[in-house]
Formats: C-alpha cells, sequence, structure tokens
C-alpha cells in the first residue's frame, strides 16, 4: 500500500472512530433525533418494518449517521449504495435481492439513482415486489420477486433534484441544518477526548468558528491541529497552534477558504459587487456551475456575504468588511 493510501484509510478509520454510536453522543439537531426515535420505537412495538425515510441537506450534517443509529434502534443490518451505483435495473434489483427481513437499505446521493432504477424502487417501495426479465427477444419472460420487509433511507444533498413521485413515497422527510455554535464546540470536545488530544478552550473555539457550523469540517480541522502538534513536538493544542495550522491550510477566522475569498473578489473586482448572473459567474472563476451552487455558496450565503436576488449574486457590505475591500 502506498503512503497516500494509508493516511486515506487512517482518515477513514478516525472518521469511523468519531462517529456518534449511540444516541447520546449525536450532538445537534434535536428536532430530528426526537421524531426520528419516535417513528422508529413506535413501529419497533408494532413488530413493523419503519417507514421509509428521507435525509436531506448540505454534506457533513449527519445524515449517514442518523442511518446508523437509525438501524441500531430497530436492530436491523444496514446496507449502505451510493444512488451512482444504481443507474440500470439491474444493479438496483442485486441490491434489493440481497436484503433479508428488517433490513435497512441506506442510498446515498440518492438524487442520483437512475431513471430506470427508480421506477423500479417505486414497486419496492410500495408493495416490496420488483418485475425482473429473464432473457431477450421472444422468449424474455418477466419474473416478480417479492421483498422481505425492508426500509429504505436515502440521503441527498439535492433534494430538488428528486423526483415528485419518488419523494412522495417517503414516510418522512427531515432536513437537517448548521449546527449552532455551541453544539460544535461540544463536538470537538468529545472528539479531543475520543483522540486523546490535549485542547485549550480558546482553540476551540477557534476551531468552532472556522468549521462552517458542519461537524465533518470541525473534525477535520481539529485532525490537521493535531497533525501540527505531533510534527512540531507540542503538547496541547492551543490559539498560536490553530493559527498556523489555518495558515497552512489557507483557511481564515471564519472558515474561508482560498476559493471562497477569490469567488467574492472576482465579484468586487470584475462585477463591481454585483449582481452577477450565475453562468456569468461560473466563467469567471472557471468553476462548473453546480460546483458554486454546491460547495461555495451555502456557507458565503449563510455568512451573509452573498445575496441571491434575481438579477444574480451580490457581495454585501459584510463581505466587503471581511476582505478589507474598499467598496465602489
Amino acid at each position: 500500500m502506498v503512503k497516500g493510501q494509508k493516511n486515506q484509510n487512517d482518515d477513514r478509520f478516525i472518521d469511523s472512530l468519531l462517529r456518534p454510536n449511540r444516541w447520546a453522543d449525536y450532538i445537534g439537531q434535536e428536532k430530528i433525533k426526537k421524531n426520528l426515535r419516535l417513528i422508529l420505537e413506535a413501529a419497533k412495538r408494532r413488530n413493523e418494518s419503519s417507514d421509509h425515510l428521507l435525509f436531506y441537506g448540505p454534506a457533513g450534517l449527519g445524515k449517514t449517521t442518523l442511518a446508523v443509529l437509525a438501524a441500531k434502534e430497530i436492530g436491523g443490518n444496514l446496507k449502505t449504495v451510493s444512488g451512482s451505483n444504481l443507474m440500470k435495473t439491474g444493479d438496483l434489483a442485486a441490491v434489493l435481492s440481497d436484503l433479508d427481513g428488517g433490513d435497512i437499505l441506506f442510498v446515498d446521493e440518492a438524487h442520483r439513482i437512475g431513471s430506470a432504477a427508480e421506477e423500479m424502487l417505486y414497486s419496492a417501495m410500495d408493495n416490496r415486489k420488483i418485475s425482473v426479465m429473464i432473457g431477450k427477444g421472444p422468449s424474455g419472460r418477466l419474473l416478480s420477486i417479492d421483498l422481505p420487509p425492508f426500509t429504505l433511507i436515502a440521503a441527498t444533498t439535492r433534494p430538488n433534484l428528486l423526483s415528485s413521485p419518488l419523494r412522495s413515497r417517503f414516510g418522512a422527510a427531515f432536513r437537517l441544518d448548521y449546527y449552532e455554535l455551541s453544539d460544535v464546540e461540544e463536538i470537538i470536545k468529545r472528539s479531543a477526548k475520543i483522540l486523546k488530544i490535549k485542547i485549550l478552550p480558546v482553540a476551540i473555539l477557534m476551531i468552532s468558528k472556522a468549521s462552517r457550523f458542519t461537524p465533518r469540517l470541525a473534525n477535520r480541522l481539529l485532525k490537521r491541529c493535531r497533525d501540527f502538534v505531533e510534527v512540531y513536538d507540542h503538547e496541547i493544542i492551543d490559539e498560536k497552534t490553530v493559527s498556523e495550522t489555518f495558515n497552512l491550510l489557507e483557511i481564515d477566522a471564519l472558515g474561508l477558504e482560498h476559493h471562497d475569498r477569490r469567488l467574492l473578489e472576482i465579484i468586487v473586482k470584475k462585477f463591481k459587487g454585483g449582481p452577477v448572473g450565475i453562468n456569468t459567474l461560473s466563467a469567471a472563476l472557471g468553476e462548473e456551475k453546480g460546483a458554486i451552487e454546491e460547495v461555495y455558496e451555502p456557507h458565503l450565503v449563510k455568512m451573509g456575504f452573498i445575496q441571491r436576488t434575481p438579477k444574480g449574486r451580490m457581495v454585501s457590505k459584510a463581505a466587503y468588511e471581511h476582505l478589507q475591500l474598499q467598496e465602489e
């Protein structure tokens, strides 16, 4: 195994280690946890599979973790697949036919499910049946397969790309929102304890503010600060450690990365602060429209640095102040 692969595997192992495996360890999203546990407990008391569930919201907020906890709550096996791997009916049939009674099928990136597979999924969700064509031509025949009771949990960052027929088949849909700063601080404290890292409260606050209110990013920044103290033989993560780590990563105190600042600066310098259309901005930035809308904008909009208007994107006064630029 090459060094880069080993580091990636180590990071995945640590991410798995930090993932909550009890409801008590899952910090934040209180309303969702309460409603979800109610649904799962009711299904368990009826000795039935739960309704199919949809989790949506920005990346890194805990959709996969909720699926893991749901499986543990009802005592079912969790089987995971990406929507991008379910393009054809055969892809989905292979996954569904491998399910046992009470299993939970977790489909991540559900908006990427192929249209043919999605048509088959309707019948699986409604009637626990699928039809598979055996053979080709005149000799081909349609085989009906009964499925065991199962629960489908779908997760997506792009709920607008899910078709109405698919969305309507979920018994409940939960939107995960960005976390409160205090919740992110608690998550960092928990992760530091698991990783046996000594960290000062001021350092926890700095990482929290730069985390984009997202647990996954908070843990990632904590791990990079841990790397820094290990390489330079420091005993504790303090304010200086965090500052120097952020400088290396080109992250500022509010979590803006180089590409975030570049986007704001292009709107300011090339388009006088806006408004500028998304297609024009995409061409000027040299980035796909989807990357701007899914990766860059959510945090910038939440921070109040970008305003979406009918005429296009505009940079706010707060962004000028943060970047220390002069309004024109």
